[in-house]
């Protein structure tokens, strides 16, 4: 059996590796790892989340920790209690977007600081795997407590001071929440916002009815489109199954790249934060760049990854972070990530410069239009790469190592990298305005991968 183990978090299937049995000494193995005298715990809505939120509990007030538990929410809301309380960890039971068969834990440390395989999974999986009876409490007495944190009301709070004291246009938004679990969030802060939300797959369902709530399969990409275009809404809103990420459609029911929403919610933080610095991955650069910089920001690349991020924004005390990939990250938000935080700023700058999606996102393809990701099934991502830089090494490229193989060029960019996981090489491809020679550079760049 592999293991559930992961870089960055844990996933497997159920019940071959994910199970009651594992949560429980997984909740046992995170207390005694951490000396954790409080931990948050809370889960999705799939079908087995619940139990293994249960034996997880178990296992650390078994182990004498106590036990913060939220109950069916989104990731971002652990993130935002651990932080909130001053508890140890942070673990969340999710399978996000994976097949139904799928569940695992997300995990935070104090401060919702990012647990890594360096800091805390390896010694775990250690602590699990390992041949001997995990330690527990034998007083009575000193077994861990249960302090429930049920009550949404102050993480409420937070995600509508995002937009207190901007004006808000009164929109009609498509919201596609796939039965997962950003549904309620919306009907908790509907009244407050000058929004007419079109709910789509709203209640969070176990069953998964409408199938896996992965925004980016071309079915559920044809859904919400669809619902923005038949309702006449000026946006749309689509979530995965624990909305850590989102994704955008204007009003035509077009998609929108995730780079390009790098750019406007930066334009957006910084209308509030002068000056501030603003992180972005090196797959896709030049449009953030070029809006931050206009903005009077400090832009600043990051690697690819969460853990990544959420280190690099402490380290820079960066107002905020984003990759193409959906995740948001926020300085006021415990620099963690939220799909929440993310759309609520974009229909911020909306608002405030007065035009609609659309018009923003053709703007900036047409001063920056972009591949997209495009994957390819390669056995040595490494000698792809070398293969790539030798080809081009006489134009006297700037050569980019943060993350994978980047080469610039004065009128166009583009980078490589395998994945962690499968074995794919990742490319993304940019030019200054020129969507002939970026068809052209793909066209170039996919011969010679694949030659």
């Amino acid at each position: 059996m592999n293991s559930p183990f992961k870089a960055y978090d844990v996933r497997g299937q159920i019940p071959a590796a994910i199970n009651a049995a594992f949560a429980y000494r997984f909740g046992q193995a995170t207390a005694e790892f951490l000396k954790a005298d409080a931990v948050v715990v809370g889960h999705d809505m799939r079908m087995d989340s619940p139990a293994l939120a249960a034996a997880l509990s178990q296992g650390l007030l078994d182990s004498g920790c106590d036990v913060l538990p939220v109950g069916q929410c989104g990731t971002e809301e652990v993130y935002f209690h651990t932080a909130r309380s001053g508890a140890d960890a942070g673990l969340m039971v999710t399978a996000s977007h994976n097949p139904p068969d799928y569940n695992g834990f997300k995990m935070v440390l104090k401060g919702a600081a990012a647990a890594t395989r360096d800091n805390a999974f390896a010694a775990i999986e250690e602590m699990v795997y390992a041949d001997r009876a995990m330690p527990a409490v034998d007083d009575y007495a000193r077994r861990g407590v249960v302090r429930p944190l049920q009550d949404r009301a102050s993480y409420v709070e937070r995600l509508l001071g995002e937009v207190s004291g901007h004006a808000l246009k009164p929109l009609k938004i498509v919201c596609h929440a796939g039965n997962g679990c950003a549904g309620p969030i919306i009907d908790l802060i509907e009244p407050h916002l000058p929004f007419t939300f079109i709910k789509v797959d709203h209640e969070p369902d176990p069953t998964l009815p409408n199938g896996v709530p992965n925004p980016l399969l071309p079915e559920k990409r044809e859904r919400a489109s669809r619902a923005v275009v038949e309702h006449g809404a000026d946006l749309g809103i689509a979530f995965d199954g624990d909305f850590d990420r989102c994704f955008l459609y204007d009003h035509h029911g077009r998609f929108v790249e995730g780079y390009y929403l790098v750019g406007m919610i930066a334009q957006r933080m910084l209308r509030d934060h002068p000056g501030a610095t603003i992180l972005h991955d090196p797959r896709l650069t030049w449009n953030t760049i070029d809006i931050v910089e206009r903005a009077g920001g400090v832009a600043k690349a990051c690697r690819t990854g969460h853990a990544f991020f959420k280190q690099m924004m402490r380290e820079e005390d960066a107002v905020y972070g984003g990759e193409m990939s959906a995740h948001h990250y926020f300085r006021d938000f415990a620099y963690c990530d939220s799909g929440m935080l993310a759309w609520l700023d974009v229909v911020t700058e909306l608002s405030a410069t007065g035009t609609s999606l659309a018009e923003l996102l053709e703007e900036r393809i047409a001063a920056f239009p972009c591949s997209g990701e495009i994957n390819f099934t390669v056995s040595d991502a490494k000698a792809v790469q070398q293969r790539l830089a030798e080809r081009y090494a006489a134009q006297d490229p700037q050569v980019e190592t943060l993350d994978g193989l980047g080469l610039v060029f004065d009128d166009w960019r583009f980078n490589v990298r395998a994945s962690n996981t499968e074995p794919l090489l990742r490319l993304n491809v940019e030019t200054r305005g020129d969507q002939a020679l970026l068809k052209a550079k793909v066209d170039e760049l996919t011969a010679l991968i694949r030659a």
